[in-house]
């Protein structure tokens, strides 16, 4: 039996603050949720008992509405995703192959992820040749010259910019890209970092009845978000980036993957994710906020990517929290649905436009199984 060794050591808290500066968020059209699970059933059913499991998924989901990049305002007929995917033709057809969905990818990503961009910018008060380090982050899509060259030409960015992109990390890759953006900043305090986050989930529907792949199919969407990092200036007092972490959880490489295959990129997502949060993330935020000199007791704020109801509900049993610490991520999966990566920028704005008072953690959870941690406050 593997045992998890949490580290222990207390770490001094940086006396140089790191700051959101500004969150941008853009979505795709929207559909409600039980014409998403209309829509999805040709692809996937051929029993009535597979249509039942479907619908059930769909309707405990917790999600009131969805968005995709490939509805259309002036589609009410839908035929827009309908001519894309096609009613399953037989057991060996699985739909639009990979070409074909990154040829959409490219179609639609660049777009979207500009709003989102261009909104953080507004948000931050940041012109756009202030931006000293851009961080692209998607797992749905790949295409070069990439997002990265794409922002940069339309938002008139410097051309010696810093960049880097973090591909195919999934839900808990904003994480990763705002604790790279901290550590640029703590480096360097005249730096600005721009993260982007797009992801076009919905264009890698999966074909046939996998209970796993329906699952999939329910819960992800289409959007985008973006955040500018750097050293907060004046008497503003936005939202501090104060420390991270992260947990690669034991046994449990097989719980969630995300694959590229012939048509379309492949998800799995085991039944054992909630239990495996309920055994293994209290000691690890216990000892995340044990080196900053703080207790569970002393969070105010919860921003938790919202993957599906059953991962909320472990994560809220596991710290012992009251439901309503959890509303903004729920209401960020009622109103959009899972947008893996740029879903949690949804909730952090969310909570922002509440007002923010005390420490804040957001914690998330990607393909590994593992789980990432950011500590907030004033």
């Amino acid at each position: 039996m593997t045992m998890a060794v949490y580290g222990k050591v207390k770490r001094a808290r940086n006396t140089r603050p790191v700051a959101l500066l500004g969150i941008g968020t853009a979505a795709a059209n929207r559909v409600l949720q039980s014409t998403a699970a209309r829509l999805t059933e040709p692809l996937c059913c051929d029993t009535e008992q597979q249509r039942q499991f479907l619908q059930r998924i769909f309707t405990g989901s917790g999600i009131h509405t969805r968005s995709s990049v490939l509805l259309a305002e002036d589609d009410p007929e839908f035929s827009h995703v309908q001519a894309f995917y096609r009613p399953r033709a037989g057991p060996n057809d699985f739909g639009p192959t990979t070409s074909q969905r990154m040829a959409l990818y490219a179609q639609h990503a660049p777009p979207l992820v500009l709003t989102a961009a261009r909104r953080a910018l507004d948000a931050s008060e940041v012109v756009p040749r202030a931006i000293t380090h851009l961080i692209p982050v998607t797992c749905t899509g790949f295409f070069a010259p990439g997002l990265d060259s794409f922002l940069i030409d339309q938002m008139q960015l410097r051309p010696d910019i810093g960049r880097m992109q973090l591909g195919f990390m999934g839900c808990h890759g904003a994480f990763n890209a705002l604790s790279m953006a901290r550590q640029i900043t703590l480096a360097d305090p005249s730096a600005r970092v721009l993260v982007c986050c797009v992801e076009l989930c919905t264009l890698h529907l999966a074909y046939g009845f996998d209970p796993q792949k329906v699952v999939a199919n329910a819960l992800f969407a289409d959007g985008a978000a973006a955040a500018v990092i750097g050293t907060p200036a004046g008497d503003t007092a936005p939202l501090l980036l104060q420390d991270a972490s992260s947990l690669l959880v034991p046994n449990s490489l097989d719980a969630m993957t995300w694959r590229i295959g012939d048509h379309g990129f492949a998800m799995t997502l085991s039944p054992r994710i909630p239990d495996l949060v309920r055994q293994h993330v209290p000691g690890w935020v216990e000892a995340f906020l044990e080196r900053n000199q703080l207790s569970v007791s002393d969070i105010a704020h919860y921003a938790i990517h919202p993957g599906g109801p059953k991962v909320l509900t472990a994560c809220a049993d596991a710290l012992g929290l009251s439901h309503d610490l959890l509303v903004h991520s729920r209401q960020v999966l009622h109103d959009y649905g899972n947008m893996s990566s740029a879903t949690i920028l949804f909730v952090i704005e969310s909570l922002l436009a509440t007002g923010v008072s005390g420490p804040t953690l957001a914690l998330g959870f990607g393909p590994g199984l593992m789980a990432e941690g950011l500590l907030l406050g004033e």
